[in-house]
């Protein structure tokens, strides 16, 4: 049963992937290939030779300004870090999933393909925020926090929670400017946000628990006030969950 389910799901992403991919040869397009080869290599699963090929875009004087080879790169690293067969050979996979979905986010400044792989940036969110707070919670770990939630504001800046997340990590290495600077563009995508329930799950999540951790690290602080504040922001959406619940209760 677990063989098939893992199979269906398999076959879900590469739909996913394909019907992405479609969308994105019909964007008005500032590259002139669509890199057919790099998405039949992904969806077969060859990721070893996808990022060759893809690596090899990206060096091309011809292609270095395309977006796509950066994002297949970062997708196959990203595919790879799941799988124990290539711990060996690749064991900073999840880093480099994250580092190059921050280059291929430069690239696709204009944001042209970056909407019709929300699967996969979902799928990277979940991934990065987890090994971010795990990191949080080991008190010889904030650096490699700081690492990973800064990549994940670099690739994706209008997801606000991981800001209050990159905030506290930095706070706890004494970047205080830094911090400050990182609360206040939580403040600037919260806003253009606007109702919590228009983020998509993953992010509502994230900023659940961004929420939680940043108002403990304000009372530490002494700061209960604040605490209360940037709580509010999710108050109405967040409450039925316990932690939530809890930490409102605690103010």
């Amino acid at each position: 049963m677990y063989l098939a389910s893992r199979s269906t799901t398999k076959q879900t992403m590469k739909n996913l992937i394909l019907s992405a991919a479609f969308l994105s040869t019909l964007a008005v397009q500032a590259q002139k290939h669509v890199y057919e080869d790099l998405l039949v290599l992904y969806v077969d699963e060859k990721y070893e030779k996808c990022i060759d090929k893809a690596l090899g875009y990206t060096e091309s004087d011809a292609t270095k300004r395309d977006a796509l080879p950066f994002l297949y790169v970062s997708m196959c690293n990203y595919e790879m870090s799941k799988v124990e067969q290539f711990a060996a050979d690749y064991p900073k996979a999840d880093r480099d999933a994250i580092k190059w979905a921050e280059k291929y986010r430069k690239k696709d400044k204009e944001k042209e393909f970056f909407n019709n792989y929300e699967d996969y940036w979902a799928s990277l969110n979940t991934m990065a925020t987890e090994k971010g707070e795990n990191f949080l919670d080991d008190p010889k770990g904030n650096s490699k926090a700081k690492a990973m939630f800064d990549g994940l504001t670099s690739y994706y800046p209008e997801n606000p929670g991981p800001w209050l997340l990159l905030a506290i990590s930095q706070y706890s290495s004494n970047l205080a400017k830094e911090g400050d600077a990182s609360v206040a563009s939580f403040d600037k995508y919260m806003a253009e946000a606007g109702d919590i329930k228009t983020l998509p799950k993953d992010q509502q999540k994230t900023l659940k628990n961004a929420l939680i951790r940043y108002a403990d690290y304000l009372v530490s602080k002494g700061q209960k006030a604040k605490a209360k504040e940037y709580a509010a922001i999710g108050k109405d959406f967040f409450m039925e969950e316990p932690d939530f619940k809890g930490l409102w209760e605690s103010l």
